[in-house]
């Protein structure tokens, strides 16, 4: 007979389903706050918002959380988002055991950079995921065809080797394209080389993992909440953020990261400028909406990179986020326009993919009116 106070007696008795509903509806106090914006479109996405992180949060604690049985998905999708999630990107997650031993085995296909990264912690425990393992697989022995193997343990192992520590839990996968259509994403597959239990469903694990879904939803709602209340200092520019803070939230370290927040008037406009890197493999510029979601890039242009970005006859890049999309001359003079999608405030983010220099970021906001002048007067 299962002791009453151990998650497999709540299991039996069902306090371990109302904890949980419980503490889910507990986080709905991350939309209401006096810090966040009033307009329906805030709140709704907020709680809608809450319903993906739960979404992701079943996926990475309970139908993909077997370390003995890992599995590549995604945290991160263009439904269910994370902290200003790249449009760019596709992101795979997977379950692991730094005391365990595994091998991805793949084909490294066309994109334009891939990573591969272990990591200890979660969201839920304040935002604390900085890499304990980190290699980008064109640094690898890769075969002439793109095939390669990759062995992932806490002990040094020759050749292709990703490191983990005691604690790693996860592995992340970064793949980022510049031109979706033409390229050709990686094929991965993992196996675990010593699992030590198996793939039928263990009510005690099962109660241990539902008791970590509740808390990544309130922990990844309240992290990136709290990154946009920092944000204000610096609305409508975009500084370059504390490289750990990025990091410890499960950044990538070849990657700059300049997080901010936007906010614009119905006639108002928001020019980004700046001199890409020399020597960089790839950048991009994104909205995103308050929760730190990227804008719906299935329908709405929210992203530039460098792929699509037209280049100044200076070498600058001359960015312009606009309520409306830009049209005729106006659009020839301004071909890097973004649209705020219907939205009147949100987070933005550019960022810099294996740069070794981090030149500074001019924006300012005029009134659309005025960008008629410039562009009228524009060479």
């Amino acid at each position: 007979m299962s002791d009453s106070g151990s998650p497999a007696g709540q299991l039996l008795s069902g306090q371990l389903w109302a904890a949980f509903c419980d503490d889910l509806k507990r986080a709905g106090t991350q939309v209401l706050g006096d810090d966040i914006p009033r307009d329906e479109l805030t709140r709704a996405e907020g709680f809608r918002y809450l319903t993906r992180l739960l979404r992701l949060a079943l996926e990475k604690h309970v139908e993909f959380g077997n370390p003995d049985f890992p599995q590549f998905y995604s945290l991160s999708h263009e439904t269910a988002k994370i902290g200003n999630d790249n449009p760019d990107n596709c992101y795979l997650n997977c379950a692991v055991d730094g005391s365990r031993e595994y091998l991805i085995r793949g084909n490294r296909g066309s994109v334009a950079y891939l990573s591969i990264e272990t990591k200890a912690g979660s969201f839920a425990g304040g935002g604390d995921m900085a890499p304990t393992g980190h290699v980008q697989v064109d640094r690898l022995d890769v075969a002439g065809n793109g095939d390669f193997e990759l062995l992932v343990s806490a002990r040094e192992k020759p050749g292709n080797w990703l490191p983990m520590a005691p604690e790693t839990d996860s592995i992340l996968v970064r793949q980022t394209f510049r031109d979706r259509a033409r390229e050709r994403p990686a094929e991965l597959d993992i196996s675990c080389l010593n699992p030590r239990g198996d793939s039928c469903l263990d009510p005690a694990i099962f109660a241990a993992q539902l008791s970590r879904v509740a808390p990544f939803v309130t922990g990844t709602a309240g992290l990136f909440r709290q990154w946009m209340t920092d944000f204000e200092r610096h609305l409508n520019a975009l500084p370059a953020n504390d490289q750990q803070m990025c990091l410890r939230a499960g950044g990538d370290p070849s990657i700059y990261y300049h997080n901010s927040r936007w906010r614009l008037a119905p006639r108002e406009v928001l020019v980004v400028e700046f001199r890409p890197p020399r020597v960089c493999q790839a950048w991009n510029l994104q909205l995103s909406n308050h929760w730190m979601e990227s804008l719906d890039y299935r329908y709405h242009r929210i992203s530039i990179n460098d792929h699509a970005a037209v280049v100044g006859p200076d070498g600058t890049i001359c960015i312009v986020v606009s309520h409306e999309p830009l049209r005729g001359d106006l659009a020839e003079h301004f071909p890097n326009w973004l649209e705020t999608a219907g939205h009147g405030n949100g987070a933005m983010l550019l960022r810099y993919v294996g740069a070794v220099e981090y030149p500074p970021v001019h924006t300012r906001v005029v009134s659309l009116d005025s960008l008629w002048g410039e562009g009228g007067r524009a060479q």
